[in-house]
């Protein structure tokens, strides 16, 4: 880590000629908390996480009875390549309350904004393991998704866990194609979170928060993560019990200071997305089968409500 190249970044953000952001000085701060990690990768290795890829793909499309394709960008990716390309990605976001401008005190506002920005960032660097990114609110259509390994990390948290490397970068590969295969059989859940994304961000341009946008977006990703936690382990082609029950210890777990980022993250809302979603689809299965699950993504009204969410036999009549 290079502590004093962060603070030279997040204080150098003041002087930045415009924005509530400094997204360069984010980028800068953000890579001197954490290193890079190791990117040097045999052919064997390379030839590894395509073959991943490639049979998450064709595993997914036979468990989900989906056509889909790849996302045109697969990258394996250092910690501050990741960090490059989700500062795209928040810009993005946060591009209409950019343009309100930074109010009073322009340049401490700045530096505050930038700081936190890259502090989550960095946090985020380090223990993210894999990335699908629709590349929501982008300004061409033409954009392809991106599907991201962080390969430092991959290779880390597997000695972590005590897992074999190679089944495990599987596995994530599994989890992050799989929600590629979502966005293939549901071609509005772009637009749909795209909408819920902006109406929130334009109600707290307004002073106000909008709370249906924020609750419809959250039930959104949590039929995303839902499904795909039931996707992967039907199509995953090896035992998944044990990497399951250490995955799921791994989320909730961490030194106190990590477990105050998690929470201050949202991590625990993520991780109940997760269990909500798997366990609503589990049970749809369970009284039906994957086909009727799969239902939740031929349009915008087939996603369930809150309220579904904890009665799937509710769900199941008015859509099935």
């Amino acid at each position: 880590m290079d502590i004093q190249r962060s603070i030279r970044a997040v204080a150098d953000a003041a002087d930045a000629p415009s924005g509530i952001v400094d997204w360069a000085s984010v980028a800068e701060a953000a890579k001197g908390t954490c290193e890079p990690g190791a990117l040097r990768l045999s052919e064997a290795e390379r030839a590894g996480f395509r073959d991943d890829v490639r049979a998450a793909r064709d595993g997914l499309r036979e468990a989900s009875g989906v056509e889909f394709d790849l996302p045109g960008s697969v990258e394996v990716q250092s910690r501050h390549h990741w960090i490059d390309a989700n500062v795209d990605t928040f810009r993005r976001v946060m591009r209409p309350l950019e343009a309100q401008g930074p109010g009073a005190f322009p340049g401490f506002a700045r530096s505050v904004n930038t700081g936190t920005m890259a502090v989550t960032l960095g946090f985020l660097a380090r223990n993210v393991l894999g990335q699908y990114d629709p590349l929501l609110l982008a300004d061409a259509e033409s954009h392809e998704h991106g599907l991201y390994f962080v390969r430092p990390n991959i290779r880390r948290v597997a000695v972590e866990l005590n897992v074999d490397y190679p089944r495990f970068r599987r596995w994530i590969a599994f989890h992050e194609v799989a929600h590629a295969a979502e966005f293939g059989a549901a071609p509005w859940l772009p637009g749909y979170l795209e909408a819920r994304t902006e109406g929130g961000i334009d109600a707290l341009m307004e002073g106000r928060l909008d709370r249906d946008a924020f609750a419809e977006l959250n039930v959104a990703m949590t039929a995303v993560e839902g499904y795909a936690e039931l996707l992967m382990d039907r199509a995953f082609d090896d035992e998944y019990a044990d990497l399951r029950a250490k995955l799921d210890a791994r989320r909730g777990g961490g030194d106190p200071l990590t477990r105050l980022f998690k929470r201050l993250l949202g991590f625990g809302m993520k991780r109940r997305q997760y269990e909500r979603g798997a366990d609503f689809f589990e049970a749809v299965v369970d009284r039906r089968d994957l086909a009727t699950a799969s239902l939740v993504w031929e349009e915008a009204a087939n996603l369930p409500t809150d309220e579904e969410l904890d009665d799937p036999g509710r769900w199941i009549r008015r859509v099935a």
